[in-house]
């Protein structure tokens, strides 16, 4: 399977930021040596025998959570469904991303390539960190810490956005490998990560060239292993309004959320359906964090943490904050065998440092829509309103969109009701799920 991520991406419109990708953050330590090459690891993800599947698995006695186990869809790239296909990069315990820097002789690396590396980490690993709970320990390694020269031109790669992994594509790939040599042994490392120099190409501003090959047993071979888990990082999403610095290497996560299996979640009118909840929809501007079913999907939630609601009548369930660790966080309503509306609560903490109305976040999830085409709805509790936040690049419409005290969701045609009944001193959120 191939994700090519910027094929369904939104066209830009003259003056108007479509929320997506971008970043850079600062290495503020001395990396005395990038090639932190030390580390060892038992993972053979690269390896298509030994593929493993990210996210949770059925165990003994949870049989209740499967009608809430809406399965991958057949014939969809990239499903919601549960469990992640063989073939993505686990999301779980040690994970080794080989980083490399890559420049061309029409677009000569300005500065040093440790300088694009640190746009990049360690946010990225601490990003991972606090949106798994400590479940993903995200080690980048950087073995060569100078630019790789390509041999060619970059305008001789005829790379344009949406390009597929050939011709284009494979040729650098082989050029890449070529490049590194004996300095890396490919098959040590989990994913590839390309940074290219931000002078090649067009600007982000006006395409979005930043793209991920997932679970593509087509790539070219290093060491024995296909590179079928890559992403590729291209120019700057700098629009000026000050948050590069701080926001910028959120690009990273979101491709490399597509070598774990995650979809996109913006369609091609922009990220309107899901908004600033989830670095899938929309890398732009403000850290946020990844959905609660992303993380049920990733195994960064345990099946104790989720319940499935599927009794008719009325019950009662207890959420805790997405971004505290330990406690329930989803609650899941089957609709059909391949959609449901998925209840989570998300507060100003962790990831979500710049949610400006906590609240009960309802959206609906459908295995049996593809990647960019909507596979995720939020529900808008304020329809009507422009939303609570002025951060730059973020959909404004769906930042209040989380559900509060008194407020309940109907969906008539299914018969469900969802409903906030209150909030405990210990910052639970109680909601009241009714089935007709």
């Amino acid at each position: 399977m191939r994700m090519d991520d910027s094929q369904s991406r939104p066209a830009r419109a003259p003056g108007r930021r479509i929320p997506r990708r971008r970043r850079s953050t600062f290495f503020g330590a001395a990396l005395a040596s990038v090639a932190l090459a030390t580390l060892t690891t038992g993972s053979t993800t690269l390896s298509i025998a030994t593929r493993a599947s990210a996210g949770p698995t059925a165990a003994p006695g949870e049989s209740l959570l499967e009608p809430c186990r809406i399965p991958a869809a057949l014939g969809v790239q990239m499903s919601e469904g549960l469990p992640t296909p063989p073939g993505y990069a686990h999301s779980t315990g040690i994970v080794r991303a080989l980083t490399l820097m890559i420049d061309f002789p029409d677009a000569v690396g300005p500065g040093s390539a440790l300088s694009r590396y640190k746009e990049f980490f360690p946010q990225t690993s601490d990003w991972f960190r606090n949106a798994s709970y400590g479940r993903l320990d995200y080690r980048a390694e950087a073995p060569i810490p100078d630019w790789l020269r390509m041999p060619k031109a970059f305008t001789a790669y005829g790379i344009e956005r949406g390009s597929p992994y050939e011709p284009g594509y494979h040729r650098l790939v082989q050029d890449v490998i070529a490049a590194a040599g004996s300095k890396v042994n490919f098959s040590k490392y989990d994913l590839v990560n390309v940074l290219v120099t931000p002078n090649a190409g067009p600007s982000a501003l006006d395409t979005v060239l930043s793209v991920t090959f997932s679970g593509n047993e087509d790539a070219p071979y290093a060491d024995g292993v296909p590179l079928s888990n890559t992403s590729f990082v291209y120019s700057r999403q700098d629009d000026g309004s000050g948050s590069y610095g701080e926001t910028g290497y959120r690009v990273l996560p979101h491709e490399n959320g597509h070598v774990f299996g995650l979809p996109d979640l913006y369609t091609p009118q922009g990220g309107g359906a899901v908004g600033h909840w989830d670095i899938m929809s929309e890398d732009w501007g403000a850290n946020n964090d990844m959905l609660g079913w992303h993380k049920w999907k990733l195994g960064w939630l345990d099946n104790s943490q989720v319940s499935c609601a599927t009794g008719s009548g009325a019950t009662q369930y207890a959420l805790t904050p997405l971004a505290t660790e330990g406690g329930p966080k989803l609650v899941f309503v089957p609709v059909t065998k391949d959609n449901g509306y998925a209840i989570e609560v998300r507060t100003q903490a962790g990831n979500d440092e710049a949610v400006c109305k906590p609240g009960v976040l309802i959206y609906r999830v459908d295995a049996k829509v593809d990647t960019g085409r909507g596979p995720v709805n939020v529900s808008d509790s304020h329809p009507a309103t422009g939303g609570c936040t002025r951060s730059p690049n973020v959909n404004a419409e769906l930042s209040d969109a989380p559900y509060t005290t008194g407020e309940t969701f109907v969906d008539k045609a299914n018969g469900v009701r969802i409903a906030v009944t209150g909030v405990d001193g210990m910052g639970n959120y109680h909601v009241r799920v009714t089935r007709s």
